[in-house]
Parts: structure tokens; C-alpha cells; sequence
């Protein structure tokens, strides 16, 4: 059995990293990918996927990347089951166990600032 993705997004707001009380560090990020079609109105949808970051890989994104940045994540897919008002919920989320710092704002912006001629 296998279970594994593969995402490549933006992130929707500056990585923080939180130490737990077991001393490991953690970090919660958001990506968001547009989908690759247009919806009926003519627009392209995104999709807002949560991913949860540990120890190295989370104090490595929070102290290179912020907002805005291009990342790939490569993990798995996990449930989590919660109650909420008395009922029942389930929330999947993805763990990082590889992360890929693709391009920054930053970056972008002093490439086209540039003046090669």
C-alpha cells in the first residue's frame, strides 16, 4: 500500500515554528494551488492544503521561507479525528517528510529588477 503526495504551491503566511512540550519543534503552513482548469465562470480555483512540518524540516522552512514563497512538499496523508460542539470531525492533513524551497518573492522581485542589457 502507498500512500504519498506530491504538492507544489504558495505559502499562505510566514512558517512559525512552536516547541512542544516533548522538546520537538512544529510548524503549521498552509499551500495554496491554483487548479489547473477554469471553473463555469471563467476563473481558476485554488485549493488551500494544510501541511504539518517537524524538528529540522519546520525551523528550516521558518527561517528561509515567508509569505508568498513557491514550495514543494512531499509527505503523507493523515486523519485526524476531533470533536467539535459534541460532534464528531474529521480533518485530513498532510506531513512533510521533504521540503523544497522553489522560488521567493524576494527572489522574483530582484530578478526583474535587474538590468541585463
Amino acid at each position: 500500500m502507498l500512500n504519498q503526495t506530491v504538492l507544489v504551491g504558495r505559502l499562505t503566511s510566514n512558517p512559525e515554528v512552536n516547541e512542544l512540550e516533548s522538546g520537538k519543534k512544529v510548524t503549521n503552513i498552509t499551500l495554496a494551488i491554483p487548479r489547473n482548469y477554469k471553473n463555469a465562470d471563467g476563473v481558476y480555483e485554488t485549493d488551500f492544503i494544510k501541511c504539518t512540518l517537524w524538528n529540522g524540516i519546520a525551523e528550516n522552512t521558518a527561517e528561509y521561507c515567508k509569505k508568498g514563497d513557491i514550495i514543494g512538499v512531499k509527505g503523507r496523508v493523515e486523519t485526524d479525528t476531533y470533536e467539535k460542539d459534541g460532534e464528531r470531525k474529521n480533518s485530513m492533513v498532510i506531513v512533510a517528510e521533504k521540503v523544497t524551497f522553489l522560488s521567493s518573492r524576494t527572489q522574483e522581485k530582484d530578478n526583474s529588477d535587474r538590468d541585463d542589457r
